[in-house]
């Protein structure tokens, strides 16, 4: 493993020269806390790329989220008691279900394991975004990242690309996150996405 200096590195996006920084640090024996700071890590290395973040969907289900609770509280609350109420709350129960089937919808079939949603960088010729994925089985260290098109019927989508790598690569004994080797194993994940991009054309 690197040394405490290096476990604190990043790469600049503009100089790509390692920048100091507080380390990040994860709960090793914590499935979930593993993950998340690697996604999150994953997340700010693909938007200081050039990709800024598409929140679109994510507003849509906190739109959705909202409407579900207010439907709940209008429920609990209106002035009228069982059974004058009947139809009313009945009502309310039917939309609480739609609206939570929806929200199920989004989130296996348009969501899935994806971390992050981006719109093209700026200056460039695609007309889609990207649609990054990660995937860390519990149990496992094997920590899959996919770099694929946000819509894979345009003309200009191009093959997917990801890896599947130990995390033990990415962290020392104590849980801290040694940033310049993730940083790098990322970055050229998405590179290779941009080469297969020029390749197609």
């Amino acid at each position: 493993m690197k040394n405490a200096e290096a476990k604190s590195e990043k790469m600049d996006s503009t100089t790509q020269t390692p920048v100091k920084k507080n380390p990040k640090k994860a709960n090793l024996l914590d499935h979930h806390s593993i993950k998340s700071l690697l996604d999150d890590s994953v997340t700010e290395i693909v938007t200081s790329k050039g990709y800024p973040e598409d929140v679109r969907l994510s507003n849509l289900r906190l739109l959705i989220g909202s409407i579900i609770i207010a439907i709940a509280l209008v429920a609990q609350f209106y002035k009228k008691e069982f059974p004058a109420n009947r139809d009313f709350l009945i009502g309310c129960i039917v939309l609480y279900i739609l609206f939570n089937v929806i929200l199920q919808l989004i989130i296996h079939t348009k969501e899935k394991n994806a971390i992050l949603f981006t719109y093209p960088p700026q200056g460039s010729f695609n007309s889609t975004g990207l649609i990054v994925s990660s995937k860390l089985p519990r149990f496992s260290d094997m920590y899959t990242l996919t770099v694929e098109s946000a819509d894979p019927k345009s003309i200009s989508a191009r093959p997917k690309v990801e890896f599947t790598k130990s995390v033990t690569k990415w962290f020392a004994k104590d849980g801290v996150l040694v940033e310049g080797l993730f940083w790098k194993d990322v970055e050229a994940l998405v590179n290779d996405y941009a080469k297969e991009q020029k390749k197609s054309k």
